[in-house]
């Protein structure tokens, strides 16, 4: 079975780091490109890092510059969104999904196989 899982959510309080993962099971990440996106209630689905199979390529939405860091280990078929100094903004549903592709502004439409998501709650 096909499929990414998204881990590392949950409540921190500001100024907080976290480190996501997205795993993936029943193929290889290598050839694919690996976007994060994050979904607040009532927003639509933003596009907050992507990372180029290679790693060779990255973007990160301005929001997040200087913030947060992508990274994939090939080896454990898994990617990573390091977080750090998290702000209330930032509380949202984070996914990874799989793209042909890591361009500037992703957007959903461009990535197939999703995760189910994992809640990143940032309050006091």
């Amino acid at each position: 079975q096909v499929k990414l899982v998204e881990s590392g959510g949950g409540l921190v309080q500001p100024g907080g780091s976290l480190r996501l993962s997205c795993a993936a099971s029943g193929f290889t990440l290598d050839y694919y490109a690996i976007g994060w996106f994050r979904q607040a209630p009532g927003k639509e689905r933003e596009g907050v890092s992507c990372i180029s199979s290679s790693a060779g390529t990255t973007y990160y939405a301005d929001s997040v510059k200087g913030r947060f860091t992508i990274s994939r280990d090939n080896a454990k078929n898994t990617v990573y969104l390091q977080m750090n100094s998290l702000k209330p903004e930032d509380t949202a549903v984070y996914y990874c999904a799989t793209g042909p592709k890591c361009i500037d502004y992703p957007t959903q439409y461009e990535y197939d196989s999703w995760g189910p998501g994992t809640q990143v709650t940032v309050s006091s």
